[in-house]
């Protein structure tokens, strides 16, 4: 059983198994609490202190190697210089939050940078109320649970083009899929978002629609004993 296609296609490739040894099925979760994570927005950007003219651009990722915090903060300098309004709240701890915390110093943009330190899985539908969009730049996941999660909160979502991202981030449909490191296409992606809020609520909108169809951990149970049931019979 794999979480996504592209972990499929790679160990295909890597010849663990025939193609037809495997079956996708996506990772369930409780999708109620992301669904309703807009009840959270005044109360957390208030604690948070960002005002509702502000647009919160998210990461969700330990402070931690691969993760690409990085890449985030290099975008930063000519985002922020060309839209002032923008903010960065990075949800998670590592071992690199000293690390990321100088490059953002070095840059000029602490005001910009807001840190959560680690919260607990149940307070991540709470963040992602406050956020307007979902930046995901890791260099390594299956398909990492925040772009689902964002994309169930109707959060519009910016991805590196790494394993199964792209199966959740489709370009001018749910967000913006872009190739990994590339930071001019990064800054584009969160510029044009951060311009049009009725874009953000139309990508957001499509989003939350697919991911409420795949991701309900009773279509994932139901999968899982449907294959079993079929290799039993």
């Amino acid at each position: 059983i794999s979480v996504c296609d592209a972990m499929t296609n790679q160990l295909v490739a890597a010849k663990v198994a025939p193609i037809e040894k495997f079956t996708t099925i996506y990772s369930g979760m409780d999708i109620s609490d992301f669904i309703h994570a807009d009840s959270h927005r005044t109360a957390v950007r208030h604690e948070l202190g960002f005002s509702e003219d502000d647009i919160v651009v998210g990461k969700i990722a330990r402070l931690f190697d691969l993760k690409g915090h990085e890449y985030l903060v290099a975008a930063a300098s000519e985002i922020v210089k060309a839209n002032p309004a923008i903010h960065f709240l990075l949800v998670g701890d590592g071992i690199l939050r000293q690390q990321i915390e100088t490059q953002i110093e070095r840059a000029g943009l602490s005001e910009h940078f807001h840190f959560t330190g680690l919260v607990p899985p149940s307070q991540i539908p709470r963040y992602l109320g406050a956020m307007d969009i979902l930046a995901h730049t890791s260099l390594r996941e299956g398909l990492a649970r925040a772009l689902p999660q964002a994309l169930l909160a109707g959060r519009p979502v910016v991805s590196f083009d790494i394993d199964g991202a792209k199966e959740v981030c489709i370009s001018d449909e749910t967000g913006y899929l872009i190739e990994p490191r590339d930071i001019v296409a990064l800054e584009t992606a969160i510029l044009k978002l951060a311009e049009s809020k009725s874009l953000r609520e139309q990508l957001g909108s499509r989003g939350q629609q697919m991911c409420e169809t795949m991701y309900p951990h009773q279509n994932m149970t139901n999968q899982i004993r449907a294959l079993y049931e079929q290799l039993l019979a």
